[in-house]
């Protein structure tokens, strides 16, 4: 098959890397822009007039951050690989499970935290939408106008980003298709990228935020999955590792 190419190797990091880094900026990138003026125009569609309204933001949404929760998993993943260029196998083979399970704890810890904040704030949504009127402009005025066509630009350039990822990885080593926890992990990734984009494009406007935290909240539930399948997974790295140092001695 070929030895490892490590250009390409250090350029999926680099894409990956780039990923992530763009999912925990998407609230710096998306949104924030002035919805008052639909605000108004919702109001007198719901017959209640709200008087003078001053600059309301638009929200950037959780769903496109929630996402570097799964992709984290690729960087960290891909970070292993490029390990292997700075690390003999045995030394790397005895660093890799224990700061699997490190990260696999965090990983957990951190779905289960922002997964209950989604939840409960999607709770506080669909209760202020359904409480007409003045909930529902409560609801408007938080979250009825989401930005679609910046988070659209945004999970358009971190797919291409992640395709471009696959692609670097195959071209450093085509064995990389046999790993099969790889290619599931490439594969969800994704679909959630792909299916985020489409919640945003389900929905009339004023529902969109609501659809983004219910994919911000089943990303959470993916990236718990993968947490839980990375901690069982580095058990036996682990106990490899020391039997390894208990027969060295």
């Amino acid at each position: 098959m070929g030895e490892l190419r490590k250009p390409f190797l250090l350029l999926a990091l680099l894409a990956v890397a780039l990923v992530v880094a763009l999912e925990l900026g998407s609230s710096l990138l998306t949104g924030g822009g002035d919805a008052g003026g639909a605000l108004l125009a919702g109001a007198r569609d719901l017959g209640v007039d709200v008087g003078e309204v001053g600059r309301i933001s638009e929200p950037s949404g959780r769903g496109t951050g929630y996402l570097a929760l799964v992709d984290v998993v690729a960087l960290w993943s891909t970070g292993l690989f490029c390990l292997s260029l700075l690390l003999s196998e045995r030394v790397q083979g005895r660093v890799q499970g224990v700061a699997t399970l490190v990260f696999a704890v965090l990983l957990i810890l951190a779905s289960l935290v922002l997964l209950v904040t989604v939840f409960v704030e999607l709770t506080v949504m669909v209760s202020l939408f359904l409480a007409v009127p003045f909930g529902t402009l409560a609801y408007l005025a938080l979250w009825g106008f989401f930005p679609v066509g910046e988070a659209s630009l945004l999970l358009g350039l971190v797919l291409a980003l992640k395709l471009v990822w696959a692609g670097l990885l195959l071209l450093a080593q085509p064995r990389f298709l046999q790993n099969k926890g790889l290619v599931l992990l490439a594969l969800t990734t994704l679909v959630c990228t792909v299916v985020l984009e489409f919640l945003h494009r389900l929905v009339p406007v004023i529902l969109v935020s609501i659809l983004d935290d219910v994919g911000a909240l089943v990303f959470a539930v993916v990236a718990l999955v993968w947490g839980l399948v990375l901690l069982v997974g580095s058990v036996p790295a682990i106990v490899k590792a020391v039997r390894a140092t208990a027969t060295a001695r």
